[in-house]
C-alpha cells in the first residue's frame, strides 16, 4: 500500500485525462471551467460600459430587431 501522498498537482493531471479521455476534449473544457473564478470586478465594468445607455435606447433597439 501506498502511503505517499500524491501531489496535488499530479493528480490534477490524471483526472484531465481521464475526463478527456471518456468525455472528450469540448466537454471537459466546458466542465473545468465552470470552476474558475473570473477576475476584474463586474459591477465597476458594468457601470463603465453602459453609463452612457438609456432605457429609451435599448427599447429603440428592441423595436429594430424585433421580427414582423
Amino acid at each position: 500500500m501506498n502511503t505517499q501522498a500524491q501531489p496535488l498537482n499530479e493528480i490534477n493531471i490524471q483526472a484531465f485525462q481521464v475526463l478527456a479521455k471518456e468525455m472528450g476534449l469540448e466537454k471537459t473544457i466546458r466542465f473545468l471551467n465552470q470552476f474558475t473564478t473570473g477576475y476584474g470586478n463586474y459591477t465597476e465594468e458594468r457601470k463603465k460600459f453602459f453609463s452612457d445607455l438609456h432605457v429609451s435606447d435599448i427599447v429603440k433597439d428592441i423595436k429594430k430587431t424585433k421580427i414582423k
